[in-house]
């Protein structure tokens, strides 16, 4: 029987979150013992605290939401987010790059932000946000990714109506062979959607809709 709940980051990055946001969103991480919260970097501190001692971890987002800041920016939001108490780092590839085809300085972006994560023993996953991609350019980052040593890839912010689809869940499946896991995001609402993407592959869901989900009948 799948256990949905470790599934689940637990997410809020809405621009208007506010501290008793992230309190509930901490409390019910904690009751329904979700895998991690997924927060804004302004709270990933006040997170780290509310959840410490817990199995939940604390996730935060970088470069968040395009992903065409220059590297470096990426890389001491990642140092920040980590000294913060951030377990995970879910980073924004430069999509405006990807569509450059400057494939150089995406995988040169990539592996900067991967390595600083891992340095630390954080879990680096790269968010994708497949639906402005092509099967191709999915590829050719899935490629990247693994030839890198990220530890997940990741389909969506979310955000301007970007959701996870499985034709994608799948093909990041296919073009990562095993390697690197993946999590789906954006648009997850449902028990029916939860368990759609967990069968297409997905190892995470990223979705504000986790105690709607685990306690669907």
């Amino acid at each position: 029987m799948i256990e949905l709940n470790r599934y689940i980051e637990h997410t809020l990055l809405k621009q208007d979150t506010s501290s008793k946001d992230i309190e509930r969103i901490c409390e019910e991480a904690l009751k329904y013992n979700f895998a991690a919260v997924c927060i804004p970097p302004y709270f990933t501190k006040a997170a780290s605290l509310l959840l410490a001692s817990s199995e939940v971890e604390v996730c935060t987002v970088i470069g968040f939401p395009m992903g065409y800041a220059h590297t470096v920016a990426k890389v001491e939001e990642i140092k920040r987010a980590i000294n913060d108490g951030a377990d995970h780092v879910d980073i924004v590839v430069n999509v405006a790059a990807v569509k450059d085809a400057n494939w150089r300085y995406v995988e040169s972006d990539i592996e900067s932000t991967v390595r600083t994560a891992q340095l630390k023993d954080k879990v680096a996953k790269l968010i994708l946000e497949t639906s402005r991609l092509s099967a191709n350019e999915i590829q050719k980052l899935c490629d990247i990714c693994v030839e890198v040593g990220a530890d997940y890839v990741k389909t969506s912010t979310g955000f301007d109506g970007q959701r996870a689809d499985i034709q994608s869940v799948l093909l990041m499946k296919r073009f990562t062979k095993g390697k690197v896991k993946i999590k789906a995001s954006g648009g997850i609402r449902s028990k029916e959607d939860a368990l759609s993407m967990i069968e297409a592959g997905a190892d995470r869901l990223g979705t504000s809709s986790g105690v709607k989900i685990v306690t669907a009948e």
